[in-house]
């Protein structure tokens, strides 16, 4: 009987963990594609931004 309360606490233990692991999946994937949408939508907006930093470092550096 000992063996069974063990086994039966055990496996609670693992379901729990599992939870877990999935609600971090879910969460990552919503972050995920809310990284994408975002990007998606100002993506012309960044590129001009990222080159202007890219210039500012070059003409920095010559």
């Amino acid at each position: 009987m000992n063996f069974l309360m063990f086994f039966q606490f055990f496996v609670e233990e693992m379901k729990e963990q599992g939870q877990g692991l999935v609600e971090y999946g879910l969460i990552l994937v919503l972050v995920s594609v809310a990284a994408v949408v975002i990007m998606s939508t100002l993506g012309a907006e960044l590129t001009g931004v990222f080159n202007d930093i890219a210039t500012t470092f070059s003409s920095a550096t010559n």
